[in-house]
């Protein structure tokens, strides 16, 4: 073994301890640790070294070293491997996911949580950008005698509502009316064609019905943009209270980051095909200079769709948090395709 990869090997096992200890790891525990033939004293050498090169740090004097976000980035890049999941997991994963198949948002809401769960941390799902999505129909749902939702279903599957009010009496027959008029100038549009001037070039040409459509085809509108925006379901915030490894400024950088959708929209469409890690201040957001975030893109009809996500402390098991991010996405991405061929 030349110096340089066992080198690398004692920075691999010194990131593998102290993931799994929390504890600081010193030469001795090495020794124990790694299957090599050489002296304490080279062990230090070593750790000498790869503390100068950045990759450790030790905390105190007589402390044994960490990883630093440079040891963490180093040992994904060329040690990581990720983890076989135990069959009752990843059927608990795959009945978690069923329970919410009745639509796309419900299998996102429930792959956050499930996911969450699973890993203990905060979790994020999005959902895909709508914008070269086509409207495949609209159906209305009557809330009260002037109130009904406009229900908007899009080519990809996903479903927006959107409540509107009338001044005058709605009934069944009218929405059926609307129903009819509205899918058959509608249904088959791309999402981004619907724009305002094109709202009231609609309306005119409905005729007679044109002064009953300003509210509904506004709701309508109201709806695509929301799909085009792409839903975000965050779980697992309180998490990060209760996450050792994080101190008070870094859980409420992390909470303020969740709470801001652009935020997550801003991170989350930059991250490529497969699982991405991004460590500490890899984030191009100063809230997350501390965390690391890990992440995998589920497909939709061998598309690539939306992102499926955590947030938590840099000391994570990368390993097995990438394992069930993988996981999770692949079944996501059949639970979806099922969904949109039906």
């Amino acid at each position: 073994m030349t110096p340089a990869m066992r080198k690398q090997k004692v920075l691999a096992a010194i990131v593998e301890n102290y993931i799994a200890t929390g504890e600081p790891v010193g030469s001795k525990a090495l020794l124990n640790i790694m299957d090599i033939s050489v002296s304490s004293a080279t062990i230090r050498n070593e750790m000498a070294d790869l503390t100068l090169g950045g990759y450790l740090l030790q905390p105190h004097t007589s402390a044994g070293r960490i990883p630093t976000q440079k040891g963490y980035r180093f040992y994904v890049d060329n040690f990581l491997k990720p983890k076989p999941l135990d069959q009752r997991l990843t059927d608990y994963i795959d009945a978690f996911l069923e329970s919410g198949a009745d639509s796309p948002e419900g299998i996102l809401k429930t792959a956050a949580k499930v996911v969450s769960e699973v890993t203990d941390l905060a979790a994020v799902a999005t959902a895909p950008s709508e914008s070269e999505s086509r409207i495949m129909q609209i159906k209305f749902v009557q809330t009260g005698r002037h109130t009904a939702m406009a229900v908007l279903i899009t080519s990809s599957g996903m479903v927006k509502n959107k409540l509107f009010r009338c001044e005058f009496v709605l009934n069944g027959q009218i929405l059926q009316v609307f129903e009819k008029a509205l899918n058959e100038k509608l249904a088959g549009m791309e999402l981004s064609s619907l724009t305002q001037p094109l709202i009231q070039t609609l309306a005119a040409s409905f005729g007679e019905l044109s002064l009953f459509m300003p509210a509904v085809l506004s709701a309508i509108k109201d709806a695509a943009q929301t799909a085009e925006e792409g839903s975000i379901t965050v779980r697992g915030q309180i998490k990060l209270l209760y996450t050792p490894d994080i101190d008070y400024e870094t859980a409420r950088n992390v909470v303020a980051f969740l709470s801001r959708d652009d935020d997550i929209r801003q991170l989350f469409d930059g991250i490529g095909a497969g699982t991405n890690i991004i460590i500490g201040r890899e984030n191009t957001l100063p809230l997350l200079f501390n965390s690391s975030v890990v992440a995998s893109r589920y497909e939709i009809e061998n598309q690539s769709a939306g992102v499926i996500g955590v947030v938590g402390p840099v000391r994570i098991d990368y390993g097995t948090v990438s394992s069930v991010l993988e996981y999770t996405a692949k079944s996501v991405s059949g639970f979806l395709s099922e969904i949109i061929r039906a």
